[in-house]
This record gives C-alpha cells, sequence and structure tokens, in this order.
C-alpha cells in the first residue's frame, strides 16, 4: 500500500511539475510578488497531494516568533519536504541559496531560475561565500529573507550534520536576526527514499537570533545549540536512542 500511494504520488507531481514549469515562463513578465505567488502554487499543491495521498501532515509551532524585519533564516534539512513548505507559510518571499546545477533540471530546475534565488558552485569556495554575502545583501535589502541550511545537505534522521558558518556571517556582516528552525521531516519523507511515510512532521521556529556582538562562529553555535535541542523536544523518540551517532563524512 505504501508502494502505491508512493507511486500515485510521485506521477501526480511530475504531472504537475511539467505543466507549471511551462505556465511559469507565463508568469515571468508578472511583477515580482505575483510571480513569486503563482509560481509557489506548485508548492502547494505537492504538500496537498503528500497529505491526501500518503498521509503526511504537518504541524508549526512559533508563527508568532517571526519577525517583521529582514531575516536570515538557518533550518534543520532532513528532506525535501521542507524546501517545499516554507514557500508557504513565511510571510515574506524566501531567497534559497542552492547548488546551480539544479537550475539544469528540466522543467523543476526552470522555474527555479526564474524567481530570485542565490545558485552558487561550492567548488568555488570564498568566491562562492562572497557571492552569498553580495546577493544576500541585495535580497534582505528589497525585504526578502534568504534561507539556508547550515548542515549544507539533508542529514538522515537522528543525525546531525557539521554546521557551516556561511548563515551566520550573511548575517553578521548585514547585521540582520537569524530565525533557527527544527523539523523532522525525515521521519515521513526519507532522504533518497522513493517511499513516503504517513506521519506528522513538525515544524519548530525558534525566536529571533540578534547578531549584535557575536562572530559568525558564535553564532553559529547558538544556533546549532537550539537547533539540536529542539529536535529532540520535537523527536523524542528518535533521539532517546543513545548510541545514535552524529552523521559521517559530512
Amino acid at each position: 500500500m505504501l508502494f502505491l500511494r508512493s507511486l500515485i504520488f510521485a506521477v501526480l507531481v511530475a504531472a504537475i511539475t511539467v505543466v507549471w514549469a511551462i505556465l511559469c515562463f507565463g508568469f515571468a513578465p508578472l511583477p515580482y510578488a505575483k510571480r513569486y505567488y503563482l509560481t509557489s502554487r506548485w508548492n502547494a499543491m505537492v504538500i496537498w497531494a503528500a497529505r491526501v495521498i500518503c498521509g503526511i501532515r504537518y504541524e508549526v509551532r512559533g508563527m508568532e516568533n517571526l519577525p517583521d524585519s529582514p531575516a536570515v533564516v538557518l533550518s534543520k534539512h532532513q528532506s525535501a519536504w521542507e524546501t517545499i513548505f516554507y514557500l508557504l507559510i513565511m510571510p515574506r518571499p524566501l531567497v534559497f541559496v542552492f547548488k546551480k546545477s539544479l537550475t539544469y533540471i528540466p522543467f523543476f530546475g526552470w522555474g527555479i531560475a526564474l524567481l530570485r534565488m542565490i545558485p552558487i558552485d561550492r567548488s568555488k569556495g570564498r568566491d562562492a561565500m562572497a557571492q552569498i554575502v553580495e546577493s544576500g545583501r541585495k535580497r534582505l535589502a528589497d525585504g526578502q529573507w534568504v534561507i539556508m541550511f547550515p548542515e549544507g545537505t539533508r542529514i538522515p534522521v537522528g543525525q546531525a550534520g557539521k554546521y557551516k558558518v556561511g548563515g551566520p556571517r550573511l548575517a553578521v556582516e548585514t547585521n540582520t536576526v537569524v530565525v533557527p528552525i527544527a523539523v523532522n521531516s525525515g521521519e515521513c519523507w526519507q532522504k533518497n527514499s522513493f517511499i513516503k511515510k504517513p506521519g506528522l512532521i513538525t515544524v519548530s521556529i525558534g525566536k529571533p537570533i540578534s547578531p549584535e556582538g557575536l562572530t559568525a562562529p558564535a553564532l553559529l553555535a547558538k544556533v546549532e545549540s537550539w537547533i539540536e535541542s529542539e529536535m529532540r523536544v520535537i523527536s523524542p523518540a528518535v533521539y532517546a536512542n543513545a548510541n545514535l551517532q552524529p552523521a559521517a563524512n559530512i
């Protein structure tokens, strides 16, 4: 049954993606706010399909913690689910920092390329970080929020990757608050797994952390501490196993 439901979901999402990517080219001439909204209707349909077909429900805690000001959002990353979902709940347009190669994916990548995201070449090292700061500063000034996954990639349930300093550095250099988010999406939508399991995904939004008087590493430590502590609150059964080890080679 799980396989059949996951198959129906995959086929439906593929069909929606092809149709919506083509429509996105028609949205291109529109003002950005309208274009962003219409493009993100794809996200709404995918989240709806995940709930109706696969039984993946969600709850959001801490919406009151979202500031009415520029912000750098730093989130736990367990699956593709949160990259789709966040566009729907955030009160300001999001700017994702992601691998440039994703824009080459037919249909899906074309839709991303039409939005004001920050694609980077990770092999560029310091040049990539400089691009994040330069582009991020502009996007924040335009009233958008920059979102990054400090672990850099999707991390298996119950593990923690090595947190990277890029997001906190952007926050420190632009004097912008950081909003930490913990999410346990991997319990339903696992990394590299075709099967989607029914269940409840919890998204927990922490209080903004000011970069005032902090170095980027110090800010990163605060973000990591809050996220990893909160993961134990929203996924107590997973973290109850004392033998869990950090993710390797990340």
